[in-house]
């Protein structure tokens, strides 16, 4: 899947439980890409590198956009973190305590039965750009961490019985749960730039290329004297080149995964691995 022959390293896009090689993802294509890897490396005689996925998003974010320490929301469809660098890791501040936002989204568009044509996400944007009707949604904030189950819920409960009676559109409910999610994740990055005295914030993920978030998280930087960097699609999406660019940090720092230390699991968290490559 995330196979660069032309390289001078093989990255397999896996989760491993030794550090300092990991990352989350779906145990499947973890174990098919993993034993090509494996395959090619010891056909050719090249290193092993196992990337994680969530450092992968983050290390492509710092290429692309030039930022230098930021404050780091990660937010996609299997992952809500609030996220910062000290002392070779990136640190979790706050996270999802259940769903992930995106996650969260997506069941929502199947409720409303938007299409998923290009993507859930990409439709209620748009949609919530025609709303002008705000929808009061449970907004839960506890501490650093946010919990997306309870407005799922609770919009799953009411939406069609608002949207059969007329007191809303489906654009409005795109709008109040982009508004109200959106808002959420502003107030944990903001706290968690208060704590780091971070001027900047890295927004990446597959949510991440919203313009709706981007603007709003634009403007509690503005107020904060603080920068944003975002990108678009082609880079927040999940992409091979995230996985490269993060194994070639790595191995330039000296990692190597051993072939005994190549297995696999579905679960590992970002501020597991060793960040060898950063001051």
């Amino acid at each position: 899947m995330y196979i660069t022959p032309f390289s001078l390293l093989y990255i397999f896009h896996t989760s491993l439980s030794c550090s300092p090689s990991a990352g989350p993802g779906m145990g499947a294509p973890l174990v098919t890409v993993a034993i090509v890897a494996r395959t090619v490396a010891q056909l050719w005689g090249k290193p092993l590198l196992g990337v994680n996925h969530c450092i992968g998003h983050i290390e492509m974010g710092r290429l692309v956009t030039g930022a230098t320490n930021p404050t780091v929301l990660y937010v996609s469809g299997g992952n809500t973190q609030v996220i910062a660098y000290s002392k070779l890791r990136y640190r979790i501040f706050g996270e999802t305590i259940d769903i992930a936002v995106g996650n969260c989204l997506d069941r929502f568009a199947r409720v409303i039965k938007i299409s998923n044509d290009p993507s859930p996400g990409y439709n209620i944007e748009q949609m919530a750009k025609q709303g002008s009707q705000f929808v009061e949604l449970p907004y839960t904030v506890k501490g650093m961490d946010v919990s997306f189950s309870g407005i799922l819920s609770f919009i799953e409960e009411v939406s069609q019985k608002m949207l059969g009676s007329n007191e809303c559109t489906a654009d409005d409910l795109c709008f109040s749960l982009q508004e109200t999610v959106f808002a959420m994740l502003v107030e944990i990055t903001e706290r968690a730039m208060a704590h780091s005295g971070s001027c900047e914030v890295l927004i990446v993920g597959g949510v991440g290329c919203n313009l709706r978030l981007q603007e709003m998280m634009g403007v509690m930087c503005a107020e904060r004297g603080a920068r944003l960097f975002a990108t678009d699609e082609r880079f927040c999406i999940d992409n091979g080149a995230m996985i490269a660019q993060a194994g070639w940090e790595m191995f330039h720092s000296g990692q190597v995964t051993e072939l005994q230390d190549s297995w696999i699991t579905q679960r590992f968290r970002t501020d597991e691995v060793e960040v060898t490559w950063r001051d």
